[in-house]
């Protein structure tokens, strides 16, 4: 009889590697606009104040815990034609949302 868990020959089956930390894709951020614990709409505020300070081309991080950044970060990025390049969660909670300047 076979038990759940179990090899053919009675041996615990090999536990799975766990899966490798995806690499960062794109550039790294030349600034980076930490927005932990401020609600919305300060992250939008601190981008907008803060965006020229990047050379066009170039992206800026915004590092953010309250939900509602998730689509108005996005949502900005379309309102001033600026490049949404990714969202990704941080270890400590929040996200952070990389922005390309366009102009």
């Amino acid at each position: 009889m076979r038990f759940r868990g179990r090899g053919r020959n009675g041996t615990p089956p090999a536990q799975a590697a766990p899966p490798p930390e995806p690499a960062p894709a794109g550039p790294p951020p030349v600034l980076v606009i930490d927005a932990l614990g401020r609600k919305c709409p300060i992250p939008i505020i601190m981008l907008a104040e803060r965006i020229r300070e990047v050379p066009v081309g170039q992206v800026v991080a915004v590092l953010a815990d309250d939900a509602a950044a998730r689509t108005d970060v996005p949502a900005w990025c379309r309102m001033k034609s600026q490049d949404f390049v990714r969202e990704e969660t941080l270890q400590q909670g929040g996200w952070g949302f990389h922005i390309r300047r366009t102009y």
